[in-house]
């Protein structure tokens, strides 16, 4: 403790909240800290953000950015934010943009307890008054499982927004991106070894000896228009009915100038 300053105030619990975490915080506060015991420990604690995330997203009117991979609903989402809007990123708080390609480098996915918890502080820090924007996704993002409660709500009770990009300004994006890929072939190549089940083993090795060979653009364009294309499309019909009718988001391209364009004009809506 000698490291730590006069002013910090330590939150001390144990599983249960039994005598273990009280022994301690009584010793806390005899060496001059001001100490808070978590009531009913861990255990209670993560009871409350378990029930919580059942019902807070019932709170709150959503707007969702859908849209084929690489039309810039994540840079639009930031944008709206740099504006003023109200945002819940989830791919930021999940570590991962969402697909077999999703993982960011360097950066692991937090253990689901963990990402529950951010979550939880993300969803009470929102204002219920204003529309909150959100991008579309799965059930999981990565390895975790969004709770059942906001699937629902961003499905069935939100506004949706059909981002699009052409295709060429999509495969520019893509490849800034993703782009780290280019120093470990490999490890892309075996990220695709996933999608045998789905699009064969011909198929995939084609991608894999384009992205040996350095060819990232076509196969990022053939990636898009074979698979996350046709994947994404059946999923936003079957999930989202609104879709069909939903306005359109015209972007140029994925730039800063672009993007906070797309941002003032649906603010401004």
């Amino acid at each position: 403790m000698q490291d730590k300053p006069r002013e910090w105030q330590p939150l001390v619990y144990c599983w249960r909240g039994g005598q273990r975490s009280g022994a301690l915080a009584w010793f806390l506060d005899q060496i001059g800290f001001r100490t808070t015991k978590l009531q009913g420990g861990y255990k209670a604690f993560r009871t409350l953000v378990r029930d919580s995330l059942g019902e807070l997203p019932q709170r709150f009117e959503f707007t969702v950015l859908a849209g084929r991979t690489g039309s810039g609903k994540t840079r639009l989402l930031h944008a709206l934010r740099e504006a003023g809007a109200q945002v819940l990123d989830l791919e930021a708080i999940a570590c991962h943009r969402g697909s077999v390609l999703g993982g960011l480098p360097n950066t692991p996915q937090p253990a689901q307890k963990a990402f529950d918890t951010q979550l939880w502080h993300a969803l009470r820090a929102l204002d219920p008054g204003r529309t909150v924007f959100v991008e579309s996704e799965s059930k999981k993002v990565g390895s975790l499982q969004l709770p059942d409660a906001l699937v629902a709500r961003m499905r069935q009770a939100s506004h949706c927004l059909r981002v699009e990009m052409s295709d060429s300004a999509r495969v520019q994006l893509l490849l800034q991106e993703y782009g780290f890929f280019a120093q470990d072939a490999e490890r892309f190549c075996a990220l695709l070894d996933a999608l045998v089940e789905m699009q064969g083993k011909e198929r995939i090795q084609r991608w894999q000896q384009m992205a040996r060979a350095g060819a990232w653009a076509e196969v990022f364009d053939q990636l898009m228009r074979e698979h996350y294309d046709p994947l994404y499309e059946r999923s936003m019909k079957r999930n989202f009915a609104g879709l069909d009718t939903a306005a359109v988001v015209q972007l140029a391209d994925g730039e800063p100038t672009e993007l906070a364009r797309a941002a003032r004009e649906l603010l401004a809506q």
